[in-house]
């Protein structure tokens, strides 16, 4: 039963204050802070919504909807919101037009010109551990911490991606990319391929600093502005001319490793050019040319072992002591400065390349009755 006062006034009766306001809805502002907000009605319009907000005019006011998915819609002031069935969430904040951008590929219209990390992370509820990146062409995609300021006043969409943190530490010409800020000198050594018991001077490289003596114990903090390579020296170098730690910029099969650590030859992997080479270096020579040892490289395809290897390639050009010229010697490969003459020796139609057993050590073979062959061996 329903009872009203009789002071003359215009006020809602005590027992339908309660009934009046039968639902909530949540409002954020731009930094996406959300409040209750009473409403009195189920089905209201983009500029009933508004008013509910607290504005006491419609005009530059945008109304967005905060859908299931994360999406934001945009709700015009004589639209109608039917909230039995829609999420009641929204953001409603003075503004005269709509930015527009994406963040891993999902579309917003935000209503604000400037943006912080913080609020990006909270629109496309990133998680705390992945980073935000704004994708830019013609340059690194800028990290976006949630203190910092975007302006989305510019051509096109604006376009974020979030990705989980990585560092990069150049391991004496062993570049690996790291998903922890910090490691473990030893560890370092053993991702790279090199054995730490081995005996190592290790350096840390820093730009803008001398470079500092580090311990297989050492922990480097990747975060450290400027940090630029791990560099090895061995400590057990004589008088004469100190070797050089051999670069290990792409991995080989195992079976090619072994067999070249079994030959006791010194081997270096490294690209130049998009170009993948095995080197050789002191490869030894047959009898019947005028050295008796040369650099000997093998250009490595970037599928291999499923494609195959072709020829070889030699540093000086090789020659005969006879004076005789080598047939088929024009391939040329440039490789630390020096132009390389590669050898077209290629596998028969009765023994083609099989990725299943051909591999560097077949290859290797080939080269050796090549070279064999020229002085009829």
């Amino acid at each position: 039963m329903q009872t009203t006062t009789s002071t003359g006034d215009d006020r809602i009766p005590t027992e339908d204050v309660g009934a009046a306001i039968r639902h909530t809805i949540n409002v954020a502002d731009q930094t996406l802070t959300y409040r209750q907000v009473g409403i009195d009605d189920f089905t209201l319009t983009g500029a009933q919504l508004a008013i509910a907000a607290g504005f006491k005019s419609v005009d530059g006011v945008s109304v967005l909807q905060v859908l299931a998915t994360g999406d934001l819609e945009d709700v015009r002031p004589n639209e109608t919101v039917d909230l039995h069935r829609e999420a009641g969430r929204f953001v409603i904040v003075e503004s005269d037009r709509a930015y527009r951008l994406t963040i891993d590929g999902q579309r917003f219209d935000w209503p604000c010109r400037i943006v912080s990390g913080g609020l990006l992370r909270k629109l496309g509820q990133v998680p705390a551990d992945k980073v935000i990146y704004f994708e830019r062409q013609d340059q690194p995609d800028r990290q976006v911490d949630d203190q910092d300021l975007v302006d989305l006043d510019a051509a096109g969409v604006e376009s974020f991606v979030s990705r989980k943190p990585a560092w990069k530490l150049n391991v004496q010409g062993v570049m690996l990319e790291l998903f922890a800020p910090t490691i473990v000198v030893r560890e370092a050594l053993i991702e790279a391929g090199f054995n730490p018991d081995q005996g190592w001077h290790i350096f840390l490289k820093v730009v803008g600093q001398q470079k500092q003596p580090v311990e297989l114990t050492t922990v480097i903090d990747l975060r450290t502005p400027g940090i630029e390579k791990l560099r090895l020296t061995p400590k057990d170098v004589n008088n004469g001319e100190a070797p050089v730690v051999p670069r290990r910029t792409f991995a080989l099969l195992d079976i090619d490793e072994a067999h070249l650590n079994r030959l006791g030859l010194k081997w270096e992997t490294l690209v130049e050019a998009e170009r993948r080479w095995l080197l050789l270096h002191d490869y030894p020579l047959p009898v019947g040319y005028t050295v008796s040892h040369s650099k000997v490289a093998l250009e490595i395809p970037p599928t291999y072992p499923g494609a195959q290897i072709y020829g070889f390639y030699a540093y000086p050009p090789l020659a005969l002591s006879s004076g005789r010229v080598i047939a088929s010697t024009q391939l040329r490969g440039v490789l630390l400065g020096a132009e390389y003459h590669g050898w077209s020796r290629n596998r028969g139609p009765a023994a083609p390349w099989d990725s299943n057993t051909d591999s560097v050590v077949t290859q290797l073979a080939l080269v050796d009755a090549a070279l064999a062959k020229e002085v009829d061996e």
